[in-house]
């Protein structure tokens, strides 16, 4: 997927356990298919596991997420990755890795979840306790920026996506996410990533949040993009009504979940065909909404 991506594979988590962590060395070892972009994960034994950066950005996110995840975890309503070890470069292998604690679930499917409503609050109640969380000395998260420092790299991938998509009506919606006022509050603590493969399900109901790299210190509205990601129209109205959100506030995260599918299907159209399948979903979800539902 990257030019500059490190192969990973079970025999070099092996090793690697085996010169760090023999304690888990003789534990079986397996691949978990994920569509992650950014760290190769493997399953250790029935209650680990592994993650590997696949690129430098990434092994850059291994000390924040082993530094704030502890603290986070016991202020949130769900279950969030544990860090349970900290790998340290060997065997080739040039970047920290971590250990942790196995979650149990299974990813939403796009348009085939049971209860919707119920889902939208579930993560409103996730995103409200996690904005709530003091942000004391708690680092930038990975989507920080206002959303107009976006709009060369989205009208970029606008142009690129030009026969794919509604080129028109994107350009359309994106300029007028642009037009809604900064948020004037204090940044709080942001997801930033609320995708459908970093949350986990079981029984309809949200269990686990996963994949913490874009995680720190931002405006709360970058972590509205799970309304298009996640949930259906009448379902982004339980999730905008439960959070309590303002017009602003909502057209900037129309922005952000449009910005960030744009660039992704741009990007990943060819290599990776889930990404790619759920930022098509997310574009026709925005363009579907605007000027109609979920407003």
């Amino acid at each position: 997927m990257h030019a500059d991506e490190v192969v990973t594979d079970v025999s070099l988590v092996r090793r690697l356990l085996t010169g760090q962590f023999p304690q888990w060395a003789g534990l079986p070892i397996e691949l978990v298919d994920s569509a992650g972009t950014v760290n190769a994960v493997y399953r250790l034994g029935e209650d680990m596991a592994v993650r590997l950066p696949r690129i430098e950005g990434g092994a850059k996110d291994v000390e924040k997420e082993q530094r704030w995840l502890p603290r986070l975890a016991p202020l949130l309503p769900v279950a969030i990755p544990v860090p349970i070890g900290r790998g340290r470069p060997a065997e080739g292998y040039p970047w920290p890795w971590s250990v942790y604690s196995w979650l149990d679930g299974g990813n939403p499917a796009l348009g085939r979840i049971a209860d919707p409503g119920v889902l939208a609050k579930d993560l409103a109640a996730f995103i409200a306790a996690l904005h709530r969380i003091d942000p004391t000395d708690g680092p930038p998260a990975y989507r920080d920026e206002p959303l107009v420092t976006r709009d060369a790299a989205t009208r970029d991938a606008i142009a690129k996506l030009r026969g794919i998509v509604d080129t028109d009506l994107a350009t359309a919606v994106w300029e007028a996410a642009l037009l809604a006022p900064e948020w004037p509050g204090p940044a709080v603590w942001v997801h930033a990533d609320l995708s459908p493969g970093n949350v986990l399900l079981s029984g309809g109901r949200l269990t686990a949040v996963i994949d913490f790299g874009c995680v720190g210190i931002g405006e709360p509205a970058v972590d509205l993009i799970a309304a298009w990601s996640l949930l259906t129209a009448d379902a982004r109205n339980v999730f905008r009504a439960t959070l309590g959100v303002d017009d602003a506030t909502w057209a900037r995260g129309r922005g952000w979940a449009l910005s960030i599918a744009l660039i992704e299907l741009s990007y990943y159209r060819i290599t990776n065909p889930v990404m790619a399948a759920t930022a098509r979903h997310v574009i026709q979800e925005v363009l579907t909404d605007h000027g109609g539902r979920g407003r």
